[in-house]
């Protein structure tokens, strides 16, 4: 059973650099304040603190996420050997169909972007790095959802699913449909329901031995999808899935 102690110090820290990452622009001190509740006596100590040790730095009169924080973080993919696993299997991918490539996990009911590989052509993503998008709503949250339990799956899935576009899946029930089509096929789809005019397509990979539950997906506007694209990119992406596992997932 998770404790509920709670490390007010850690807590507030968490929120500051939460409030940080959500910015795509130096955060004033007043922000902070008003954004977590803080007392500004309590706020400038917590930053002077989180700035000596470079998680945070100043910028244009503000706080930035800092590049020691950058640095832990990158942890997260070169452990298990993923990063350089993602790396060779998606470059190539790019290097045959000259389309983009991300590598994903789940928390909770969220995908978490971790990793992209970029096409040699302009593509309009929001896959941003750290990204955070309802599973039901995505390729990758499927096939990642699909890899579930029946008893984890129905801890996560909310009443109501998250809706990104009018073409998001709504209802359980589709939800449901889907996945069963997932765990058939090896294979996840989304149709303009993470932005229109593109259509991704996503395979699970698997659990590493550090328990990332992990799977990658490419991104195709829907103006170069021709069928044969469309099958070769479904075929490719499963290749990418079973790359990686091979590098990474003991027994794949």
């Amino acid at each position: 059973m998770a404790s509920e102690y709670d490390v007010p110090a850690i807590r507030r820290t968490h929120d500051i650099l939460r409030v940080l990452a959500s910015h795509r622009r130096p955060v004033k001190a007043s922000e902070l304040a008003e954004a977590c509740k803080l007392a500004r006596s309590t706020l400038y100590l917590l930053l002077d603190c989180l700035e000596q040790r470079r998680w945070i730095e100043r910028r244009d009169g503000g706080y930035v996420v800092g590049i020691e924080l950058m640095a832990l973080g990158s942890a997260y993919l070169r452990q298990d050997g993923l990063q350089t696993a993602f790396q060779a299997a998606a470059g190539a991918f790019v290097a045959r169909h000259n389309e983009v490539v991300q590598l994903a996990t789940l928390d909770g009911f969220d995908v978490v972007y971790l990793a992209r590989e970029d096409a040699r052509r302009p593509v309009r993503l929001v896959s941003d790095l750290g990204l955070r998008l309802p599973a039901s709503a995505c390729a990758l949250g499927k096939a990642l959802l699909a890899s579930l339990s029946p008893e984890d799956l129905a801890a996560r899935v909310p009443d109501t699913l998250p809706r990104v576009t009018e073409r998001s899946l709504a209802t359980r029930a589709a939800l449901d449909q889907e996945l069963a089509q997932v765990r058939n096929t090896g294979l996840a789809q989304d149709l303009e329901e993470v932005a229109t005019g593109l259509v991704c397509f996503a395979a699970y990979v698997g659990v590493t031995p550090l328990g990332k539950r992990i799977a990658v997906s490419t991104s195709i506007p829907t103006d170069r999808l021709d069928e044969a694209h469309r099958r070769d990119a479904m075929e490719g992406i499963r290749l990418v899935a079973r790359d990686i596992a091979l590098r990474v997932i003991p027994g794949a």
